[in-house]
């Protein structure tokens, strides 16, 4: 079944059991005032009949106005006229009112066929009066109110189900367009198209989140593109260089001693190069992607172990610390990743001899080195992927170090900035979320 129809029987079944309850509550609503006609009209009747003690009084027919009556006993007797053919039963409860143990009551019987409303009243010591009226008036009445408001019933749900049909046919405009939209990308598989929002309501605001969707889709697989391009592009040279010395190395023998060394070291060189730019490619090919097992971090710690290797990579330069006990949460090893690019970058710039500052507060982690800084122009690149500042096109590196560290650290809520330092050199921040936390007392 289609929403639309769907949505036309929710309506027309809604319509119906408001109808058919609306239809209920006046029948019964109208069978109970003209009962209370009847009654009225039988208890007077009644109250007639104990004012004159029942003694004396002409007993009208059954079908009349004033009602058909019969006196009964306490034993269940009853007395009636010597010319009445017609008995109403006496019930149990009769034979009580009239011993005087039980009130004036009403009940509905047959009586020769008749449908009759009856009141059963005390009428002297010993003795009850029964008064009955027909009920042929208030049946007719009973039953052409129900073919009315059966009618109208039928009715009711007839226009609800072609209101409704045409209240879903407008309702469902926004959303035909809305999967006209959605048909067009899955068809075209590109997330270039948009769709009309068309308003502020429900369908609107889904249109507006669609939109929004097929938008970050767009700049995803344009990133996606974009990447794919600069890798390309990156991997032709380091690739083409390698093919190059190894053609050169197949002919070893050929060459001196020193020229084999030499060429050896070059492949080894180049070979770490195409692994760490392999590397950085795949972190950024990932992207945003949380990793799994994220836990909390001692920062302090994890800077200083990155400190630690770092020193390894760079023993021409010193890298002094001061570490104050911070916890964050994260994936350990690509906050491992971001700290140490930083601290690599740091040491690629930092003459022979020179200092690299590294800090943690809270969730700061600063690194200060006195190479040559940052140009002004490079600055709003810095973190661009395969972005390499003029001075850096000579020296080792992809571009992606700092691109990797600024994904990273938007991943975890955090973000990273870069500056010119006072007195020379850069000045790096990165910042995370900091968790509460008591440093253990020293000596634990």
């Amino acid at each position: 079944m289609s929403f639309r129809n769907r949505l036309v029987l929710s309506a027309a079944l809604a319509v119906t059991i408001a109808v058919a309850l609306s239809s209920v509550i006046v029948y019964f609503a109208v069978r109970r005032q003209l009962l209370d006609q009847v009654d009225t009209a039988l208890l007077r009747r009644a109250e007639y009949l104990q004012s004159i003690q029942g003694s004396h009084y002409v007993r009208p027919p059954l079908g009349a106005a004033g009602g058909y009556a019969q006196i009964v006993t306490a034993d269940g007797g009853v007395m009636r006229d010597s010319n009445e053919s017609i008995i109403l039963p006496a019930p149990n409860q009769a034979r009580l009112v009239a011993a005087g143990k039980a009130g004036t009551f009403f009940s509905d019987m047959r009586v020769s066929g008749t449908h009759v409303r009856v009141i059963t009243a005390p009428l002297t010591q010993g003795l009850a009066v029964m008064v009955v009226r027909p009920l042929d008036e208030v049946d007719l009445i009973l039953k052409r109110l129900g073919l009315l408001l059966s009618l109208i019933a039928a009715c009711g749900v007839a226009l609800a189900a072609g209101l409704g049909r045409m209240v879903a046919q407008a309702a469902l405009v926004p959303v035909q367009r809305l999967t006209q939209g959605a048909e067009r990308v899955a068809e075209t598989r590109s997330p270039a198209h948009r769709i009309d929002a068309g308003g502020n309501d429900e369908i609107g605001r889904l249109a507006t989140s669609f939109n929004s969707m097929l938008e970050a889709l767009d700049d995803s697989q344009k990133s996606q593109r974009q990447l794919v391009a600069d890798a390309s592009h990156e991997l032709r040279t380091p690739l083409t260089s390698l093919r190059t010395n190894i053609e050169v190395l197949a002919r070893a023998d050929e060459l001196p001693e020193k020229e084999r060394k030499e060429l050896l070291s070059d492949l080894k060189v180049q070979i770490q190069e195409l692994t760490v730019l392999v590397g950085d490619l795949i972190d950024l090919a990932r992207g945003d992607e949380p990793e799994a097992g994220e836990e909390e971090i001692r920062l302090d710690q994890l800077v200083e172990r990155a400190v630690q290797r770092i020193r390894t990579h760079w023993p021409q330069v010193e890298f002094t610390t001061h570490l104050k006990p911070a916890l964050v949460r994260g994936a350990p090893s690509r906050l491992d990743r971001a700290v140490a690019n930083l601290l690599d970058n740091a040491g690629k710039w930092s003459p022979e001899g020179g200092t690299v500052e590294v800090k943690v507060q809270g969730g700061d982690v600063t690194v200060r080195d006195h190479g040559p800084g940052i140009e002004p122009a490079d600055l709003p690149h810095i973190f661009d992927r395969f972005y390499r500042a003029s001075e850096a096109r000579a020296m080792p590196g992809s571009g992606l170090g700092l691109s990797i560290v600024r994904r990273v650290v938007e991943a975890h809520g955090g973000t990273v900035t870069a500056q010119q330092a006072e007195g020379g050199g850069s000045l790096f921040r990165l910042s995370l979320p900091v968790l509460p936390f008591s440093p253990p007392p020293e000596g634990d």
